[in-house]
């Protein structure tokens, strides 16, 4: 029997909402987005999870909730088991290190790269006797050889990859446990991305870090996540390890992605299982948030949240196709069901 690791990093049922205004003046109205709802997230040791979806739905706000730069307005931020702090200690920040999707815009663009990188340092109290040594060991652990090629180089005088190395070589400056990466390679060319992603890969097996890689790409996720956790309009649809979330997708949403990620051993044209667009989060849709897009879509869908349903073992899936039938009427106290979809055939052939 299998014992999970522990997490050294996890979220339990974090929920977020924003307050937006409709209108000015005397009459506005204030008016919540609800960007996550109670999604949870487990990061362990050695491993990456990736947090996959559109925009929109929910990605960037479960990096920022658990690097503790928002908080939550329900649910838990834990490390190692325990409640994280208020706030953004500096004993947690050096612990969990956030790298973000703009290199240009998170380095200090007035500094030389030996600045930004000595900085956290010397917050941290990292290396005080030997500085230059650390900071000519960070570039190398990034790939950026020889250091003293780069550590006086402004961020503008950088390629898009080596200023994305120079910020991931600042997370590692204060030796975090935890990573979150988001979106680190969307502004990248496809050409320098496997660098960066291979990189993220020898940081979880060489130093044992516990990732969190946020993208909307889940062509990438496969390639470098262990576990990949879907979301769509702020909330969790489904879960599982990488390989078997890709070759066995549970949820039409989960679908509708794989059939738009480029595929060169595709011989046909992709046929996505899906119509319209994401919805609004000022006033989602209710029931399944997927539902107004679902080919599959029954009434429990328009009416009920579904919970999530263990598909296989470590593999989870919010879609009411999973539910014994007896159990969607009770559920749905009653209400009718369209008949069974091609989806939840296939569920049960598996």
């Amino acid at each position: 029997m299998n014992v999970a690791a522990a997490p050294v990093l996890e979220g339990r049922d974090l929920t977020k909402y924003f307050q937006v205004r409709q209108s000015r003046g005397l009459f506005a109205r204030r008016l919540s987005v609800h960007a996550v709802e109670n999604v949870s997230v487990r990061l362990e040791a050695g491993k990456v999870t990736a947090v996959v979806g559109e925009s929109g739905a929910g990605k960037s706000t479960v990096a920022r909730l658990l690097a503790r730069i928002i908080r939550p307005d329900s649910g838990q931020v834990l490390l190692d088991g325990r409640p994280a702090p208020g706030g953004r200690p500096r004993s947690y920040a050096k612990q969990v290190q956030m790298v973000f999707q703009d290199p240009f815009a998170s380095l200090n663009s007035v500094h030389r790269v030996r600045h930004n990188l000595v900085r956290p340092l010397k917050i941290h109290h990292v290396a005080d006797d030997n500085v230059e040594g650390a900071v000519a060991d960070l570039l190398r652990r990034v790939a950026l050889k020889p250091p003293g090629h780069f550590t006086e180089k402004f961020p503008h005088e950088l390629s898009g990859g080596q200023r994305q190395r120079v910020a991931i070589a600042r997370a590692l400056a204060v030796k975090p446990r935890v990573l979150i990466a988001d979106e680190p390679v969307s502004m990248l060319d496809v050409s320098i991305r496997l660098g960066v992603l291979n990189l993220l890969a020898d940081l979880r097996d060489k130093e044992q870090l516990a990732i969190l890689y946020v993208t909307h790409d889940i062509a990438s996720a496969r390639y470098l996540a262990d576990t990949v956790v879907v979301m769509y309009a702020g909330q969790l649809v489904e879960s599982a390890p990488s390989v078997e979330l890709t070759d066995n997708p549970a949820h039409p949403y989960t679908q509708l992605l794989l059939s738009a990620a480029p595929d060169p051993d595709r011989v046909e044209p992709p046929q996505l299982a899906g119509r319209g667009a994401p919805p609004s989060l000022i006033t989602p849709p209710s029931g399944c948030r997927f539902h107004p897009r679902c080919p599959y879509a029954m009434d429990i869908c328009k009416q009920q949240v579904p919970p999530s349903f263990a598909v296989s073992p470590d593999h989870i899936a919010a879609c009411w196709l999973h539910a014994k039938p007896a159990e969607r009427v009770a559920s749905n106290n009653g209400l009718s069901t369209a008949p069974v979809g091609p989806l939840e055939q296939d569920t049960k052939k598996r």
